[in-house]
């Protein structure tokens, strides 16, 4: 089974580029962030032509989440618990049933806070929203079962992950809490699955529009999975599939995709 996370930045202006992607490579799931789209709005179809089943959490021009499978889903959880007045689409999850493939699967989209300005409510809404998140993949980890927890969760774990780390010194995607926040949750027993086949530092994600990122490879790492220890010892492997970066109306994301054997 091969699960790809991949934030799209506007499933609008990205469609075509993303369905010449699925039916290149076909990943059984693909989790899909910043689709920039309420769920009316998404265009479920278009995927459901190329045999995927479609779940959505979508919000108006900004941030929204999509899970899109080969394989029915089941028990779909839109949003995080942990705060009532919080409307930003940014995680859903639900299990896989590929009974065929041996087995099931639970797998969330997340599109975690970037937390810029840091001196704004931004940064500590990035950090408490961390902090659900740990609350929840505890409570998901309990079930023990293969679980991924796959986004763009906006963090560049170490100076491995980035071009220059000293431009980065202070950025919320860097900053020590940042860090310490992002260790807890990895620290319940989750394994990032891209690091448990590829230790090769500066393999990047994310390159920015600007300042020709893309053609000087100044990029960093933010699109993770995050597996359960059923998860992982089920890995295979792990590939950031960057090449795409390099398309003609690019996200500034690229997919990164895990292979398990389930």
């Amino acid at each position: 089974m091969r699960i790809a996370t991949w934030n799209i930045n506007g499933v609008k202006a990205r469609l075509e580029t993303v369905k010449t992607w699925l039916r290149e490579h076909a990943p059984d799931v693909a989790c899909l962030q910043e689709i920039k789209s309420v769920d009316e709005a998404f265009p479920a179809e278009a995927f459901e032509e190329l045999g995927y089943n479609v779940e959505v959490h979508g919000q108006k021009s900004f941030n929204g989440v999509a899970l899109l499978s080969k394989h029915p889903l089941s028990d779909v959880r839109r949003g995080l618990d942990g705060d009532a007045e919080d409307t930003q689409a940014r995680y859903i999850e639900a299990v896989v049933e590929a009974p065929d493939a041996g087995g099931i699967i639970r797998v969330a989209s997340i599109y975690l806070p970037n937390g810029n300005p840091v001196d704004t409510d931004k940064y500590p809404y990035k950090l408490a929203w961390m902090g659900r998140l740990k609350a929840h993949a505890e409570t998901l980890l309990a079930y023990e079962e293969p679980l991924v927890l796959a986004g763009d969760y906006n963090v560049i774990p170490t100076a491995d992950d980035v071009h220059d780390a000293d431009a980065w010194e202070g950025d919320a995607l860097f900053r020590a809490e940042t860090h310490a926040a992002f260790r807890e949750i990895v620290n319940l027993g989750l394994t990032d699955a891209f690091r448990a086949v590829d230790p090769r530092p500066h393999q990047y994600s994310f390159w920015d529009y600007q300042a020709g990122a893309w053609q000087k490879d100044n990029g960093i790492r933010i699109d993770h999975l995050l597996l359960s220890p059923q998860a992982a010892d089920r890995l295979v492997t792990c590939e950031i599939e960057r090449v795409v970066r390099g398309w003609e109306k690019p996200s500034d994301h690229t997919p990164v995709v895990a292979e398990f054997s389930i």
